[in-house]
């Protein structure tokens, strides 16, 4: 299969790109915040595709991505006043919700789950190829499955050119990390995943907001996930990561004594000078932690190399978008954090 790579500012590309979704076939998209692998989200066989593309496990829930909250009623049901108040207030952008599925959403996209996850991302060629196709588009990010997401067309077509129809290249990803995602099926609601929509956000519109042991900790292998990314080793190089925490002084310290050939730093633009002579890789700067979300993920493919020994990494702190760059690095890491503090 060849690949076309569609320029989202070529007025052919939306209309194209939807009768290829409409055919079954998958197509990239862009959005704010990383890459999708997009297929009908109402037909088994496309969603199918999806999983085998991804390597991805069939217990891992995919996204509907829908062009207008007004369609929030034909695919749901028992939908609370919240996730309008949520809609009117983020949407279209970086933020999903989970809520009760009508029939007509298949199982497979849901996981065998009665939930489906949902959003409107802010992408105007996306939602005009959504809207286009006439269904919702399911797209969960289109790395290989476990692997650092992609938030440029070039990494797309590196993890699958010539297994998938299309490639919709929309610049690269302003936000780059996936969407926040909450639930909204409980008593109260749920913190499954944060993004770019930050706790304090949430909770200026819901009053209340319980985060989700999957945000802080590593779940087993048996537990049931309502949503994308909380339950596998995710975003990922093959190498093992590890988060040091602390002062800059302090990291820098520990990192230094421990540091061997073949291992590589992650920090701040502002750190590079403590690391010369041990590799390191700048993933944007501490002070502007925008520029963090936006680099993680190319950071960490750049770093997905298996002549590297092991990765240290420093990590932001912080609510709002940093805590979602918190909670992809401590992913990729598995949650193997050291406090250089109590080491030193």
């Amino acid at each position: 299969m060849q690949t076309l790579l569609l320029s989202a500012s070529d007025p052919a590309a939306p209309a194209l790109a939807a009768e290829l979704i409409r055919r079954g076939e998958l197509v990239a998209i862009p959005t704010e915040t990383v890459y999708g692998l997009g297929a009908d989200g109402l037909n088994e066989a496309a969603v199918a595709k999806i999983f085998q593309a991804k390597g991805r496990p069939q217990d891992n829930p995919l996204i509907l991505h829908i062009w207008d909250a007004r369609q929030l009623e034909l695919f749901c049901h028992h939908i609370p006043e919240s996730a309008y108040a949520l809609a009117s207030a983020f949407w279209p952008g970086p933020l999903t919700m989970v809520l009760p599925a009508r029939d007509i959403v298949p199982r497979t996209t849901t996981a065998g789950l009665s939930t489906v996850a949902i959003r409107c991302p802010d992408s105007a060629v996306t939602r005009e190829i959504i809207r286009l196709s006439g269904v919702p588009i399911a797209a969960p990010s289109a790395n290989i499955s476990g692997k650092p997401s992609t938030t440029t067309a070039q990494h797309v077509l590196h993890d699958h050119d010539g297994k998938i129809a299309a490639i919709v290249d929309g610049g690269p990803c302003r936000v780059g990390v996936e969407s926040t995602i909450v639930d909204l099926t409980e008593d109260r609601p749920r913190l499954l995943r944060p993004g770019g929509i930050g706790p304090e956000q949430l909770i200026s519109v819901l009053g209340d907001l319980v985060v989700d042991k999957a945000v802080t900790a590593q779940l087993g292998n048996d537990d049931i996930v309502k949503a994308p990314g909380m339950k596998y080793r995710h975003y990922a190089p093959q190498e093992p990561v590890v988060i040091v925490s602390g002062s800059r002084e302090a990291a820098a310290s520990y990192i230094r004594k421990h540091f061997i050939p073949g291992d590589r730093v992650l920090c701040f633009e502002e750190e590079l000078p403590l690391y010369e002579g041990c590799s390191p890789l700048a993933y944007g700067k501490e002070a502007d932690v925008t520029t963090l979300s936006a680099g993680l993920f190319a950071a960490l493919r750049e770093l997905d190399d298996p002549a590297i020994h092991q990765v240290y990494a420093r990590c932001p702190v912080g609510g709002g978008v940093a805590y979602a760059v918190q909670n992809r690095l401590r992913k990729a890491a598995a949650f193997h954090i050291i406090d250089a503090e109590e080491e030193t």
